[in-house]
């Protein structure tokens, strides 16, 4: 009789371990979730040079249409790859980043990485000649252009961005250069810094005015308007009427880049004198003539 009370009284005692196991077992499952996460989200103690190191190996495996950041919090450098990167890009990518293990995380993007250029940017034409976007316009139809100096377009051909559309030189000199892809002309100019300025109207300008100009070369700059309707005969028969003189100082290579006040468009680089040392005098095409002539306007 006393050893089956005994049996009676064991088996409860089991069954409350049993039962204090399980209801552990939750409570255990989630104190250990968090570490699984942090296991799964990135190579543990990662550094930021091994990071940098990551990021200098896809720089040098040198694949077109990606882009990279250093995701520091979770130990990642995330690579994204456009529509234009294939399988074996993918595994050129993955073979320069060996370590640490599971540093890389792939990511796509739809369409293509492509530069974006807005006023005062360099375009490269036929010959490695070298000029800078005025502003960027768009025709009734949507087609987007680089607004630029005539005496760059004059020889028809492809530069960096699209082909010639149209060009006036002597006489005037504005040209027109249509964008292959559309969708990497944005609206705007460069200003200090690389800052964009928004410009979204075109006028004449005034003399007094004070303008701001950017230039491939030279950058941006600000002076004043000291004169309009002005003539320069540049030799050769190549003389363009009805200029806007100023004392803003231009260089070789700004040919095209735009004078503007505010979010007005006012003109585009002719030509000029002098240089950014000592200072100049510079000639700009008004901006409003060349966007009636092709019928199109700034965004």
């Amino acid at each position: 009789m006393s050893s089956r009370r005994t049996r009676r009284t064991s088996r409860p005692v089991r069954c409350a371990r049993a039962i204090a196991v399980a209801c552990c077992l939750p409570a255990a499952a989630l104190s250990a979730a968090p570490d699984a996460a942090a296991r799964q989200s990135g190579p543990a103690e990662v550094t930021g040079s091994q990071l940098a190191a990551a990021g200098a190996a896809v720089l040098r495996a040198d694949v077109a249409g990606t882009a990279w950041h250093a995701d520091a919090a979770r130990g990642r450098l995330v690579v994204t790859a456009d529509r234009t990167v294939g399988a074996g890009d993918l595994a050129r990518i993955a073979e320069a980043v060996k370590a640490p293990a599971g540093v890389l995380e792939i990511r796509r993007t739809a369409g293509r990485l492509t530069e974006r250029v807005a006023g005062g940017d360099v375009i490269v034409g036929p010959g490695g000649v070298r000029c800078t976007v005025g502003f960027n316009v768009e025709d009734s139809s949507g087609a987007r252009y680089a607004l630029t100096a005539g005496h760059c377009t004059a020889t028809p051909g492809t530069w960096s961005i699209g082909p010639v559309a149209g060009s006036s030189f002597p006489g005037d000199d504005f040209g027109l250069v249509e964008y292959a892809d559309p969708s990497t002309a944005e609206g705007g100019v460069r200003g200090p810094g690389g800052t964009l300025v928004d410009i979204s109207a075109a006028r004449s300008p005034s003399v007094g005015e004070r303008v701001c100009g950017t230039g491939g070369v030279t950058g941006a700059r600000c002076g004043t308007v000291t004169a309009l309707n002005a003539t320069v005969n540049y030799g050769s028969g190549n003389i363009v009427y009805g200029l806007v003189r100023t004392n803003l100082c231009t260089q070789p290579g700004d040919s095209g880049g735009p004078l503007y006040s505010g979010r007005f468009a006012l003109g585009l680089a002719s030509g000029g004198s002098g240089n950014c040392a000592s200072g100049g005098t510079s000639y700009f095409q008004p901006v409003v003539e060349a966007l009636n002539a092709y019928g199109v306007s700034v965004f």
